[in-house]
């Protein structure tokens, strides 16, 4: 059997005053803000925070300097977002057009996208929905139906795109669609295109989770009218561009630390002198922590070299999202209280937030069963 390689990550003596420096900008900036709302980091929505952070140069850190970048390292980067989502703020404003979006356009946009977008996400005063799911379909990115027609000075649009995070706050979204052939076809006859959502024919539905929050959207195109440079790289090439960009999306530490905030509560309500069973459970949890770091701080070296580690993505996505899930069920094994949004008590609050998010944790970036799918390829079983 295939062996999956996870290379140490490269070193980087800078890493560390930088965490100090993130701490202290966090340590002010979440003063005030409750565990209930920091449990909510990834989706915590605030475009003067993402300014700030913009201002601090922690946006767009290993791009070009032309481009509104800071040429800074991988591990510079991945620590500024660990240490976000660890703190629980408010990233949502910008995380999605930093992590995915801006790499998709300096590696296959235009000369004109790049000079006009990416500045704008580096000063984290643009963000970007990500199109790729529809109705129907699951995960399975192949099935899509959403299709561009070649017209005179264009391409005229008409689908539907489903489970599309912040597509009401976001400027511009990356439309995963067909350009050529059918779905007989899977993968083949695909692009990406770049999409102004103020577009006429857009219309932007709200999609409310458990919780009642609005993160989700139901996008339709109909007849929309794009023109020929909104085309991102080469057309007919938009699956590989796409998986390329989903190993962005799968290996941050956002696939497993989504929970970290009831990880937090739970040691406080826990106390200082947990139970055995209690002190065995929470190591069990920080053992694979730690492991899930050390892999996905691997795939970031790797994508800094510009590798395309697929599989070693889906592998993190799909642990994180076990342990991500993991964490509720045993936070109310060890704790006797009931979840409760309302309640004042801190660890019930998150307790109530996660659980309702957890289902949600092994279905976005792709489900358990296309991740699993992906890896049984890379290891040759099927």
């Amino acid at each position: 059997m295939p062996r999956i390689a996870f290379p140490p990550p490269p070193a980087s003596d800078a890493t560390e005053a930088l965490r100090a420096e993130v701490r202290d900008f966090l340590r002010t900036e979440l003063a005030d803000r409750p565990p209930r709302r920091r449990a909510d980091s990834w989706n915590g929505f605030d475009r003067d925070f993402s300014r700030r952070m913009g201002a601090r140069g922690w946006i767009a850190m290993t791009w070009p300097k032309r481009y509104g970048g800071h040429e800074r390292g991988a591990l510079e980067r991945y620590v500024v977002l660990e240490e976000m989502l660890a703190a629980g703020a408010p990233v949502a404003a910008h995380w999605i057009a930093d992590r995915q979006s801006g790499p998709l356009l300096l590696r296959n946009g235009t000369e004109e996208q790049r000079a006009t977008i990416l500045p704008r996400i580096a000063s984290g005063d643009c963000t970007f929905c990500i199109g790729m799911s529809e109705p129907d379909s699951g995960s399975d990115l192949a099935a899509v139906r959403t299709r561009a027609v070649p017209v005179e000075g264009g391409w005229l649009v008409n689908g539907t795109k489903l489970w599309t995070t912040y597509a009401h706050e976001a400027q511009y979204m990356i439309l995963f669609c067909r350009t050529d052939g059918g779905t007989e076809d899977r993968q083949g006859g695909t692009s990406q295109l770049l999409v102004d959502l103020s577009t006429p024919g857009i219309t932007i539905r709200p999609v409310l989770d458990l919780s009642g929050a609005h993160h989700f959207n139901e996008v339709v195109f109909e007849d929309v009218v794009l023109p020929a440079d909104a085309l991102i790289g080469r057309r007919g090439d938009g699956w590989n561009q796409v998986m390329s960009e989903l190993a962005f999306e799968r290996s941050g530490p956002e696939r497993f630390l989504s929970s970290m905030a009831l990880l937090t509560e739970l040691v406080r309500a826990l106390g200082p002198e947990p139970s055995g069973h209690a002190a065995i459970a929470v190591g069990r949890l920080v053992g694979h922590l730690i492991v899930l770091r050390r892999l996905s701080r691997s795939v970031a070296g790797m994508l800094d070299k510009g590798e395309n580690p697929t599989l070693q993505a889906s592998l993190v996505k799909d642990l994180g999202a076990l342990f991500e899930q993991e964490i509720p069920e045993i936070a109310r094994q060890l704790v006797e209280a009931e979840p409760d949004l309302d309640s004042t008590r801190e660890f019930s609050a998150v307790l109530a937030h996660t659980v309702m998010n957890a289902p949600a944790f092994s279905l976005r970036g792709g489900t358990r069963e296309i991740l699993r799918g992906i890896i049984a390829r890379g290891l040759g079983l099927r």
